[in-house]
């Protein structure tokens, strides 16, 4: 049965393990395990995975759970599977024409802006949580009092 995954930019560590079904501490330990599998990680150190590394989780835990795999004959498959597709890749060597890659370059550059902009408001919504009520209480004890003199004759 595949796994629908959400069409999100970015999923943090506990969204990850639900729809993969294990738990958060086994996805940290697939990391150490799996070089393929490093989710980025936020300037306050919580992980955020990409598409890509949600599907990478999904294909470790169906070599792991269902098809019986080692954690070594897993890591093993995966790195062979990797230089396949870099072989497979480098070896394409039909090149379109000029006009056709100026065309190509320009649609994929609108793609990678389109993309870049979700990916920022999808970050802007991750940075935008509201603040608490004690967080904005501190905010507003940190003005100074009117009754305070001021040190600098201003």
């Amino acid at each position: 049965m595949a796994t629908a995954i959400p069409d999100k930019l970015y999923f943090r560590i506990g969204e990850v393990a639900r729809l993969c079904s294990v738990q958060s501490y086994v996805l940290r330990f697939w990391e150490s395990e799996f070089p393929q599998l490093k989710p980025n990680k936020s300037g306050t150190g919580q992980r955020l995975y990409r598409k890509r590394d949600v599907e990478m989780a999904l294909h470790i835990k169906r070599l792991l759970h269902e098809e019986g795999y080692t954690i070594a004959g897993a890591r093993q498959l995966l790195q062979t599977e990797g230089r396949e597709a870099r072989k497979a890749h480098s070896s394409q060597s039909e090149l379109p024409l000029r006009t056709e890659m100026a065309g190509l370059k320009k649609d994929k550059n609108e793609a990678r802006l389109q993309r870049m902009r979700k990916e920022l408001k999808e970050l802007l919504g991750l940075l935008s949580v509201s603040p608490t009520p004690a967080l904005q209480e501190r905010k507003t004890k940190r003005t100074a009092p009117a009754d305070r003199p001021n040190l600098f004759g201003e």
